[in-house]
């Protein structure tokens, strides 16, 4: 008998079906460079989550109006009204630009009516343009890629029908856009690894987002990214509140991006997850032009690109309240932009390479001197090497704050000190190349300083009432984390390297009294060189009995 033909199943699990994608994805590749096919399948996802969040729209509609006991024609001559589409933050998608309509023509449209035959690809282009038409939000946002000559039309066929036909089972309540939302995300991750160290220019590690998420606690308000990349701050934000059972509408998102492809991606990221976010109307060089130059934030994250040598510099520019930055590094130009965009109580978080904690260069030494002089560092964080697959350069976490009094919160007054943890010991392999943080990892650096602020954190405090046990308190961990004054960080010469703060971690004692135990190591020795000598011995005979 012949063997019997494998049945085709359906992905059972998150994993198997963004692997099943991805592998999908990657047969697409061609002829494409790495940012072109990148472009190519993310605009695919966006597609396919417009398309099902507007059906999923289109169907409540029809059972809002037929209970309210309208008849079938009626409800024809009202399902199409737009503004019961974009009201509800759902795009309007176009009868051609739909899913359904270009899955049943996913080989091509052949030629009818006097009409011309059209590829799949040349179908996508019109469902873009179509989209962009109807919607003014996504105006010169999506892609129009798609029936290009290095664009193989029928792996596009086929990867159109894997998206149609894909399904997560078991968890029925999971709706479209939280399962291609994490679909965009894992794509992203994957795209930014693919690309090695042009991916580290859209693409920030989430566990080290996690981190500046978790320690800010952005719940409220306005949240600002000078340099937003592909919108992970914002998301992981949205995640964070959707977590603790908050709406992404507490907060209002602004952000500036300068690469023209990365922009696209944010504005398509940030539209999955449901964050209508202010990404002004184009990309664009936060230096040379603030496109929210009024506008003060709560909470601001950003992961700036490391020490650019070639930037839009204005001496004179308002933004340098605390010296002039060099020209030929951006980190110090990055630090002020931020805090000049703090509202006040607001605060922030900051991703840099290690050098900024201690670079005396060029006037940088004295820029942070009067930083911290202004009692603007709240907290610095040594993070472990290897987080960013696209740099080795080592970084770490500045977070200011523009008020460290106890206020009415109960917390802590830390007006004149600096937290300093040194977490560089803490993550994992993921491979011989990156590191990972874990949730405890995480967790252990945001309570540290949560601890530290004496409210145990927002997130923590609700945890801790409703188990009915006492919030964290706060203890300097040698060779982890120590309260540094004001005083003791000018006598370091304004450093912030939080290895010179923390100091070395306590050997445990083992309780073996220190004479006994020199005792004992001198005998070890001892037995370990009689050893050596009798063995060099036994290999000295074997030799001989060669010769």
């Amino acid at each position: 008998m012949p063997p019997q033909a494998k049945t085709a199943t359906a992905p059972s699990t998150m994993k198997e079906l963004k692997d099943t994608l991805w592998k999908a994805a990657d047969k697409l590749r061609g002829s494409m460079d790495a940012s072109q096919y990148k472009d190519v399948i993310l605009g695919l996802v966006f597609l396919k989550y417009v398309s099902d969040a507007f059906d999923e729209r289109r169907e409540q509609i029809q059972a809002e109006l037929a209970d309210e006991g309208l008849s079938e024609e009626q409800i024809g001559q009202l399902i199409d009204d737009v503004d019961e589409y974009t009201g509800r933050g759902v795009f309007w998608v176009p009868e051609h630009a739909r899913w359904p309509y270009l899955a049943q023509n996913a080989k091509g449209l052949p030629a009818a009516d006097g009409q011309p035959a059209k590829s799949i690809g040349q179908l996508i282009d019109e469902a873009m343009d179509l989209l962009m038409g109807a919607n003014p939000s996504l105006a010169a946002t999506l892609p129009r890629l798609y029936n290009r000559d290095n664009v193989d039309q029928r792996r596009l066929g086929e990867l159109m029908d894997l998206f149609n036909s894909a399904r997560f089972t078991g968890d029925g309540a999971k709706k479209a856009r939280d399962l291609l939302g994490e679909v965009y995300e894992y794509f992203l991750e994957k795209f930014a690894r693919a690309e090695g160290k042009r991916g580290g220019e859209f693409y920030t590690p989430a566990g080290v987002v996690r981190v500046l998420v978790e320690v800010l606690e952005p719940d409220h308000g306005r949240v600002y990214d000078p340099c937003c990349g592909s919108g992970g701050m914002f998301v992981q934000t949205e995640k964070f509140l959707e977590s603790h059972n908050k709406e992404g509408s507490d907060i209002s998102v602004y952000g500036q991006e300068l690469n023209e492809r990365t922009w696209r991606m944010a504005k398509m990221n940030l539209a999955i997850h449901g964050l209508n976010a202010n990404l002004a109307s184009r990309w664009g060089d936060t230096f040379a032009r603030d496109q929210h130059p009024e506008m003060q934030a709560d909470f601001i994250m950003a992961n700036p690109p490391f020490n650019i040598k070639d930037w839009s510099r204005s001496e004179s520019d308002p933004r340098w309240k605390f010296g002039v930055p060099p020209a030929g590094n951006a980190n110090y130009a990055w630090i002020q932009h931020i805090l000049s965009k703090l509202a006040p109580g607001g605060s922030a978080g900051v991703v840099m390479a290690n050098g900024s904690m201690s670079s005396n260069s060029s006037g940088e030494g004295q820029i942070r001197a009067e930083i911290v002089e202004a009692d603007l560092v709240s907290c610095m964080v040594a993070l472990p090497t290897q987080l960013f697959r696209s740099t080795g350069i080592p970084v770490c976490t500045w977070f200011f704050a523009k008020d460290k009094t106890a206020g009415d919160g109960g917390a802590h007054d830390r007006t004149g000190q600096v937290l300093f943890i040194d977490a560089r010991n803490l993550g994992y392999m993921v491979d011989r190349a990156e590191r990972a943080l874990s949730d405890d990892d995480i967790a252990k650096i945001a309570n540290t300083y949560h601890a530290w602020r004496g409210t145990g954190g927002r997130v923590s405090e609700e945890r801790a009432h409703r188990d009915h046990e006492p919030a964290e308190t706060y203890d300097d961990v040698p060779g982890f984390c120590k309260s540094a004054t004001l005083a003791e960080i000018k006598a370091a010469d304004y450093a912030l390297t939080p290895g010179r703060y923390v100091g070395a971690a306590e050997i445990e004692d083992d309780g073996e009294p220190i004479e006994d135990k020199i005792e004992r190591l001198k005998k070890e020795l001892y037995e370990q060189f009689d050893e050596s000598e009798r063995l060099a011995t036994v290999v000295r005979e074997q030799l001989g009995r060669v010769s």
